[in-house]
């Protein structure tokens, strides 16, 4: 996309969950060839990186954004295929960014409610689309790698949910949003203690106050939602523990107050795997056509600082 000859359009629909806002590229992506979604996000990675960057960032999106690429599933049980990324990369899922996706598929007439697979990077996913316009989505297998890692003045577990994620419980911060800095800065700092800590691949911090949480995404932003692949992971950690019983609803609130429900099975219970089940509703805002004009200096978003 860098200095393109001609202009170009691409046609995206936006929606926010729980306040979080996800942007699926409908119409006018790139080329990714064949094979499976794992395999498309190998080369949409390696390749069109500025798309990414074009889409997502400023100035037409910004750092709060997360982009959902609609692709040809390899999977023949599948409705769709999604590549999800974010202002600092791609991520292998995105829980409220799938439940954008479901509703963003029905407000095209794509889907009708009722249990529809989904094809992403990390392996499929089953939603189930209800007639009040919520979403339950069936994620990935859950699992907590390490309990109470200790890194410098931080403790907490760490726990897959679809992405990496290090959840800290005991932090003494104030989970507010007028105390957004501080927490953003606290959370910047203990993701760097954990990935010098043997755990290079955790992108996401969450700090939880009972019920509430505030969850740092790969960037400096933070998720207006409370995180559906970190609320797997929180459910992972909390079966474990024995302090959630299968089947029991828990209810994860964002900072901004929003709400998913959630609850799991087991899938193996002495590695600690389960199957979680994540559901919250979310909302169209905007169908737009974005416009990469041959010429502008900022085709490809602002220059990174």
């Amino acid at each position: 996309m860098t200095g393109p000859a001609a202009m170009t359009r691409v046609r995206v629909v936006d929606s926010h969950t729980g306040g979080e806002p996800t942007r699926v590229i409908v119409e006018g992506g790139p080329d990714l060839g064949s094979g499976s979604v794992a395999e498309k996000l190998a080369v949409f990675r390696s390749r069109h990186d500025d798309f990414r960057r074009a889409v997502i960032t400023e100035p037409r999106g910004s750092d709060v954004l997360v982009g959902a690429l609609l692709v040809e599933p390899a999977d023949a049980r599948c409705v769709a295929g999604v590549i999800f990324f974010d202002n600092a990369c791609c991520i292998g899922m995105c829980g409220h960014g799938t439940i954008g996706l479901v509703t963003t598929l029905a407000h095209l007439g794509r889907l009708a409610p009722g249990t529809h697979r989904i094809e992403t990077p990390v392996g499929v996913v089953t939603t189930t689309l209800h007639a009040d316009g919520s979403t339950a989505l069936a994620n990935v297998p859950s699992y907590r790698k390490a309990k109470a890692v200790s890194v410098g003045a931080f403790t907490g577990d760490v726990a897959y949910g679809g992405n990496w994620f290090f959840l800290i419980d005991d932090h003494g911060q104030r989970i507010e949003r007028s105390n957004v800095d501080v927490l953003t800065d606290y959370s910047c700092r203990a993701r760097r203690a954990v990935n010098a800590g043997g755990f290079p691949e955790v992108d996401h911090v969450i700090l939880y106050d009972g019920t509430r949480n505030f969850v740092l995404c790969p960037g400096s932003a933070y998720d207006r939602s409370p995180c559906g692949t970190g609320t797997s992971a929180r459910l992972a950690c909390l079966a474990v523990d024995g302090r959630l019983v299968e089947g029991a609803m828990l209810v994860q609130r964002s900072i901004v107050g929003s709400e998913f429900t959630a609850c799991y099975r087991w899938l193996d219970r002495p590695a600690g795997t389960i199957a979680p089940t994540i559901t919250g509703t979310a909302h169209i805002t905007a169908e737009a056509v974005l416009v990469f004009a041959a010429g502008d200096p900022f085709c490809c978003g602002l220059p990174a600082l």
